[in-house]
């Protein structure tokens, strides 16, 4: 399992589910729980998450990848500032 897979899934566990877009080697953030997301890092073309390296077909373990994330300080804010977005939203439906 890459690194990529272990990120995602622990997100996912307490309730923020990400929507990733690849360009090999840049793997992008599309949505943060379904939210598109509009900041460029690092990119002209959208929020870079992670740069992946040479692919390996393992027999047993099947394809991994290694992960650079780009920074985790910046890719945190990002998911803060759009979960803030989200809850800013519902307080106004539930008014």
């Amino acid at each position: 399992m890459s690194d990529l897979n272990i990120f995602i899934g622990r997100l996912k566990k307490i309730g923020i589910n990400l929507e990733l877009i690849g360009n090999y080697p840049w793997v992008y953030l599309n949505k943060i729980n379904g939210k598109n997301v509009k900041e460029t890092f690092q990119s002209d073309y959208g929020f870079v998450l992670c740069y992946q390296s040479i692919v390996v077909v393992d027999p047993n373990n099947g394809i991994n990848s290694n992960v650079n994330f780009s920074d985790l300080t910046e890719i945190f804010n990002t998911i803060r500032k759009y979960m803030k977005l989200r809850q800013k939203k519902l307080q106004r439906i539930l008014k």
